[in-house]
């Protein structure tokens, strides 16, 4: 999947990149405290989702499914996103943005690796060099938004600094090695306000307050009939 990015620096200067994802991996169950990943664990049994067999733990999804487009199409109304950091690898060097885990939680019950597959991921348009932010990583912040019935509400809020750094979650996926130019990583979700739950659009937002930047997208979600 070939993606385009404006990227940023400090000194504001932007330049457009593209970078061809052909492997596309989702860290599951990325935060460094256990009792944070229990609460998120309990708030997927809560609609169903078994837990995970070891943590982090390691989804496939197939890599046509990133997209930068500003909608997408689900099947029934049971789906909901999660902001989540993206890291990858182009041209030998690793690069950071923003992805949606965007999941059908009906699946989900059933198989956690099916659902992710199933549905977009939908993936912002800016990124930063990841050795300009990995020294102050932990102040990194996401947080996303929701609409519902016509009114945006907080969703998700929370430091990167709950979770394994972008570093970490790669050395436990390649045995400590480089991760290969055309592989891009999600690195994990931070707590849900208010339960999991569809809504008709998404927010979301990465800030480096530290250099005063933030990386955002917004897409809608256009529901198609399930058809028995």
């Amino acid at each position: 999947m070939l993606l385009s990015f404006e990227l940023q620096s400090s000194s504001g200067a932007t330049r457009t990149i593209e970078a061809r994802i052909d492997q596309f991996v989702i860290a599951g169950w990325a935060g460094r405290d256990r009792a944070a990943i229990e609460h998120h664990i309990e708030e997927l049994a809560a609609i169903g989702v078994p837990r995970p067999s070891a943590v982090p733990l390691y989804y496939r999804v197939a890599a046509n499914q990133l997209t930068q487009d500003e909608v997408i199409q689900v099947v029934g109304p049971h789906t909901s996103g999660e902001v989540e950091a993206l890291v990858f690898a182009s041209a030998g060097e690793l690069f950071l943005s923003l992805t949606s885990d965007h999941t059908d939680r009906k699946l989900e019950a059933h198989s956690v690796a099916l659902s992710k597959q199933i549905c977009a991921k939908p993936v912002a348009r800016t990124a930063w060099r990841l050795d300009d932010v990995a020294e102050h990583w932990d102040e990194l912040q996401v947080c996303s938004n929701i609409a519902e019935d016509g009114v945006s509400k907080a969703y998700q809020e929370g430091a990167l600094a709950s979770l394994r750094s972008a570093r970490e979650l790669i050395a436990g996926y390649t045995g400590g090695k480089a991760l290969p130019d055309g592989v891009g990583m999600s690195c994990g979700t931070v707590a849900v306000i208010g339960g999991i739950r569809p809504a008709s659009e998404f927010h979301m937002v990465l800030r480096d307050p530290r250099r005063g930047l933030r990386i955002e997208h917004r897409y809608r979600i256009d529901i198609l009939p399930e058809i028995a």
